[in-house]
């Protein structure tokens, strides 16, 4: 019989250090000067296909922002783009997704925040700004200050991603259940992590060590 976990493993808190970048070291060094409000560009857009780690970026950037004892919001989830303060770092991702309000939305907030001189916008999307289906006064804001292709992991970047997360949440998990890992499932990085907490809560529910057999019965009943 299963137990069912307690629940009481809280987000695991990737910044830049905990993160792997693989190619993706000039963003990185670019997001850390934005961070360190050390002046030059205040607006970052960077794109990739799903998977790629957009989301996984922003979230690292709003750890470190709060780690820095800014004011990270996640906009839209945020709320009322009137509300947000103009030293804020505002974080949007799927930009592709955005409904035709919230584009006009957006377009204003980003005004708003490049005439006070203050705060910053880190934005995500699958394509790059000239190539998004959106209004084009908002493709050419996004694309007005610094854009980044994220480029994929390797799969040893890969591997060295899944034991990154696994030592950050206090799993053990050996090379050969993460290398089984990221040949029996989706090699996007969000699948791959997602996975793994999958599998770190059947091991909690189960009493049973991270092992090949256990992740098999994981990824079957997935």
């Amino acid at each position: 019989m299963k137990q069912l976990a307690l629940g009481i493993r809280l987000e695991v808190d990737l910044g830049f250090d905990e993160s792997i970048v693989g190619r993706n070291v000039e963003l990185h060094h670019r997001l850390r000067q934005l961070l360190a409000t050390e002046g030059g560009e205040r607006f970052v857009y960077l794109w990739g296909p799903s998977g790629s780690g957009r989301t996984h970026t922003l979230r690292a950037c709003e750890i470190e922002a709060l780690r820095r004892g800014l004011v990270a919001i996640r906009w839209p989830d945020g709320g009322d783009s009137g509300q947000v303060p103009v030293h804020a770092l505002v974080l949007v991702d799927d930009v592709d997704l955005l409904s035709a309000e919230a584009q006009v939305t957006l377009f204003h907030l980003f005004n708003r925040m490049r005439d006070a001189g203050e705060g910053g916008m880190v934005a995500a999307g699958e394509h790059p700004p000239a190539s998004l289906g959106l209004r084009p006064d908002l493709r050419t804001r996004l694309g007005s200050g610094l854009v980044y292709q994220l480029h994929p992991l390797s799969d040893e970047e890969k591997l060295e991603a899944i034991e990154c997360h696994a030592r950050a949440r206090g799993v053990p998990i050996g090379r050969d259940v993460a290398r089984y890992l990221l040949t029996r499932s989706d090699r996007d990085l969000r699948t791959l992590l997602a996975t793994l907490d999958r599998l770190d809560r059947s091991s909690m529910e189960r009493h049973r060590p991270l092992t090949i057999a256990l992740l098999r019965e994981v990824l079957r009943d997935g």
